[in-house]
């Protein structure tokens, strides 16, 4: 297929060290996907606010990625986004900002992440009474669901529409929930719907059976891992921390502990991370350390890209995407 302006340019221009391996890294996630291979994109940090979804929900559409693993602030600020995008407060200057300045933001509902701000009453709280319905009806029905899938039956049910404030492909959640794709949100507890969540269940109000657990994303996963894995599955890391650490974890758990030694290996593997390499630190951790952890071959294609995310992942993903 004929590459788009923005390939042709990374190829002509990126040819050494991080830039170079953008481009080997993007051309090993291709020849995964030729060769039939699935793909695990992760997500970490707040990828969702850094608006991701506006190249993310393509690679969605296009099949370019099979199952996501992510964090719960992901899976709420995408959908925040939709809903509340024009309520956003920039601070370019986030860091020259006192206490006070700080205090203030806060005094106004307004919640940093970087040089972002959320609001507090038509993000965070506009979701919290439509999503509080849908956990109610499932506990009054004896149903339990996991935290994704709770996201998608508010996304689906037309609930949110008359707040949308984006154009709706820029969602990725919402491309996602149209597929039903699967997700898997370990940690999913400390994001601000999980606060949410277990408020309720303080008050009485709903009970924490009603939501499925970490263990039983990591059950699902290793359905799926096992499923899935017959021409590889490759895993496609952006920043570190738990989206990325929990997943991997499928199979060496499978191969030791549930003593498959068919198991397959991580086909691929790529991290994006500005993590540097220190002592004890999994997310600076090189990628041959995951050899001894059963997690990567000998051979695995291994790729990381020591850079900011927000710069690199569209890159990447605009490569796959031949734009």
């Amino acid at each position: 297929m004929i590459k788009g302006p923005i390939s042709n340019f990374v190829e002509k221009y990126y040819l050494h060290f991080n830039a170079a391996a953008l481009v080997d890294a993007a051309k090993g996630y291709e020849d995964q996907l030729n060769k039939g291979a699935k793909m695990l994109v992760s997500l970490a940090g707040a990828m969702s606010t850094a608006e991701l979804g506006k190249i993310f929900a393509e690679v969605i559409r296009q099949d370019k990625v099979q199952i996501i693993s992510c964090t719960g602030a992901n899976l709420e600020e995408d959908i925040m986004n939709l809903v509340a995008h024009s309520h956003y407060k920039r601070v370019p200057n986030y860091r020259d900002l006192t206490p006070q300045d700080e205090w203030d933001l806060l005094e106004k509902g307004l919640n940093r992440v970087t040089d972002t701000c959320i609001p507090e009453e038509e993000a965070f709280r506009r979701l919290q009474k439509h999503i509080f319905k849908i956990w109610k009806d499932a506990e009054d029905a004896g149903e339990r669901y996991l935290p994704h899938e709770y996201m998608y039956k508010l996304l689906l049910s037309g609930v949110l529409e008359e707040y949308y404030e984006i154009d709706l492909k820029d969602s990725w959640m919402y491309a996602a929930a149209e597929k039903n794709l699967p997700i898997i949100c370990p940690g999913w507890e400390d994001s601000t719907m999980g606060n949410i969540f277990a408020s309720y269940v303080l008050k009485g109000e709903l009970k924490a059976s009603t939501m499925k657990s970490g263990i039983e994303y990591m059950t699902f996963l290793a359905d799926w891992y096992t499923d899935n894995s017959e021409n590889g599955i490759g895993f496609f890391q952006i920043g570190g921390g738990i989206a990325g650490d929990f997943p991997i974890c499928v199979v060496p758990m499978l191969y030791q502990d549930m003593e498959r030694p068919e198991t397959p290996f991580w086909s691929y593997f790529c991290q994006i991370s500005d993590s540097t390499t220190s002592y004890g630190s999994y997310s600076g951790a090189v990628p041959n350390e995951k050899i001894t952890w059963g997690k990567l071959d000998i051979d695995t294609p291994k790729f990381i890209i020591e850079s900011d995310a927000t710069i690199v992942a569209p890159l990447v993903f605009a490569y796959l995407l031949n734009m």
